[in-house]
Order: C-alpha cells, then structure tokens, then sequence
C-alpha cells in the first residue's frame, strides 16, 4: 500500500532560496496551487508537466510596474486600467510583450500572459523573489490540483509555500483577457472572474 506523501512545506525565505537555486517550487494562489520557477528556468515546469514549449507559460508578479517592464509600451494604459480594477485578483492578461520574459515564457511568440494572485502569502514571496513564470500544478492533460495534498502526491519532491493549510482558493482557472488594439480585448477564457464594463470580442 502506498503511503500518501505530505507536503514538503517551507518558509518564503526558504522558498526564495529554491527558486534562486534554479529549483521548481508550489505556490497557492486565488483560483489553484501553481508550480513556480524564475523566468529563466521556465523549461523546468514544460518537463515537469511533460507539456511542449508551444503552451505559454504565466508572469506572476508582485506589482503591476514589475509585470510590465517587458511588455509593450502600447498597451500600457489599458493594462493599467484594468489593473488597477481587477488586480490582484483571477484575471490574466495577454499583452503585447518583447524581451526576456517572452522568450522564456513564450518561445517564438509575440505576447505574455500576466497577473498578482489575490494571495497574501504568495505576493510576499513574489515581493522577494520578483517575477515568476507560472502553470497549474498538474502533468499536462490531467486535472489540475486542487489542494496542497494534491500537489504533493503529484509533485513529490517540490518544496509548497508555508505556512499551510493556504488560504481559500476558487478552484477555478483565471479568466483570460487578450489585448487587442486600445481599448479593446478578446475573451480567450471564461473563468474564476469576468470583469464588466470592458469592450471585448469574443
């Protein structure tokens, strides 16, 4: 009979010190647990999920200047606008994005998707840690993790974020918002939130 494996919980500064040394780790956040890694190492979850490199991965950061230092100035006010109402919070958003954070979160795309998890817990570490490229705590094509036990049993030698049990989450997926042109946004997915008052096209 196989033992259930606990979660391996540890510190913030602890976890900091996993990311900087290049290692994958398992947050909480709003809506599911997520793994976690610097923006460089964002082809460590793409193996740990077994999951191809073309299925971008999510920029979660602390602040909204934080977020936006490699995307498109173009598209600056609206995500600011938004941001301002909706983060931190269940909504992701798809900008227009150039440098480093694309190319490693987005191999050979053109845009990123970002956002701060309404999780205290979570921003503290982002606070320390900066930017973090993100995905759902699952192999690609099964069902994400629900709970830190979850995570545990599929991922069991990452190190989860302390102190646990983490704080209430929706246990739904992000609503996904794709900037179009100014003031305009597409519907890519309905989630957790979905935010009114907006021009979009589905």
């Amino acid at each position: 009979m196989t033992v259930p494996q606990r979660p391996l919980v540890r510190s913030i500064s602890s976890l900091a010190q996993r990311l900087r040394a290049s290692e994958a780790v398992i947050i909480p956040t709003d809506t599911l647990p997520g793994l976690a890694v610097l923006p460089e190492n964002a082809e460590t979850i793409w193996m740990l999920k077994q999951r191809p490199a073309d299925k971008p991965l999510i920029l979660m950061g602390a602040t909204v200047e934080a977020l936006l230092e490699g995307v498109d100035p173009c598209c600056h006010d609206d995500a600011k606008t938004l941001a301002t109402k909706h983060w931190p919070g269940a909504i992701t958003l798809v900008l227009p994005a150039r440098g480093p954070y694309v190319d490693y979160l987005n191999p050979g795309g053109s845009n990123i998707g970002c956002r701060i998890p309404a999780c205290a817990i979570t921003q503290n570490l982002l606070s320390i840690s900066g930017p973090l490229a993100t995905s759902s705590a699952n192999p690609s094509g099964k069902p994400a993790a629900t709970t830190a036990f979850e995570a545990a049993q599929l991922f069991p030698s990452l190190a989860q974020l302390g102190p646990q049990p983490w704080p209430t989450h929706s246990g739904q997926a992000s609503t996904v918002l794709v900037w179009r042109d100014v003031g305009c946004w597409r519907v890519a997915r309905r989630g957790a939130v979905m935010p009114e008052g907006i021009p979009t096209a589905e």
